[in-house]
């Protein structure tokens, strides 16, 4: 059915009990573990049609775990899974690489250029390079520098398909800070899993934030945009949250 459909995923959904569910994902390609505005969708049509209310928190069962949901007029809410990093990139040739395959070079592009209110090599704390983030499914965080960078990017899809294997990523989650309108401007590919490129992706921001939050650029408790699908004429609006909790941190 998904192959059939041709959607870059199509969520199934199975009552398990009393605001119990189970959701699986496919691309046309393969089965995902999880998908972020999938399950935001899913339970967005369950609420229109009256199966569950504004108010109600039920849980999802998933491939990468079992998530917390809750209802509210507006919209879902949605728990990602505890935040992971599994390491930069920082080594000469591996940006140059990542960079070539994504039609970039890494000079002044896979870093905040030097003189940037977000820091320079100096100052290795604000200094952004290529990591490795999950928070249910693991993608590349590519920083570039600007927009113009960002709308330049032209993957070799072969090549990209390879890296991500080679990496044990889902893809790469392009973005910039450095943005006219002060929001977080992004765009993702996963040609491993069929997509090419895909204008909404909740986990791959919902790790950008993470990302983000760790060099002090996100604060705790601010709702966030992230604009996506731009280069698509598919333009998404994104919101992120995360809170300090015990324990350690949520993101939503």
């Amino acid at each position: 059915t998904a192959a059939e459909l041709r959607f870059s995923e199509t969520a199934f959904v199975q009552k398990k009990g009393e605001g119990e569910y189970k959701l699986r994902y496919f691309t046309p390609a393969a089965e995902g573990e999880l998908c972020g505005h999938a399950t935001v969708g899913s339970f967005y049509v369950l609420m229109k049609s009256g199966q569950i209310r504004p108010g109600d928190k039920v849980t999802a069962e998933t491939l990468a775990g079992t998530i917390g949901i809750k209802a509210h007029p507006d919209g879902i809410l949605m728990d990602m899974a505890t935040p992971e990093t599994f390491g930069k990139i920082e080594d000469r040739d591996k940006l140059d690489e990542l960079y070539g395959i994504m039609g970039l070079k890494a000079d002044g592009q896979g870093t905040v250029e030097s003189g940037s209110r977000f820091g320079t090599p100096e100052d290795a704390s604000l200094y952004l390079v290529p990591e490795m983030v999950s928070t249910g499914l693991t993608d590349i965080m590519m920083p570039v520098k600007d927009e113009k960078a960002l709308d330049d990017i032209a993957p070799d899809f072969p090549a990209l398909t390879e890296l991500s294997r080679r990496y044990e990523v889902v893809g790469v989650h392009a973005f910039t800070i450095n943005s006219a309108d002060g929001m977080i401007h992004a765009r993702n590919f996963a040609p491993l899993y069929d997509i090419d490129e895909e204008a909404a992706t909740g986990t791959s921001n919902g790790a950008l934030t993470f990302y983000l939050y760790e060099r002090g650029i996100v604060k705790p408790g601010v709702v966030n945009t992230v604009v996506q699908g731009e280069k698509m004429k598919r333009r998404s609006l994104i919101e992120t949250e995360l809170t300090e909790e015990e324990g350690g941190v949520k993101v939503r």
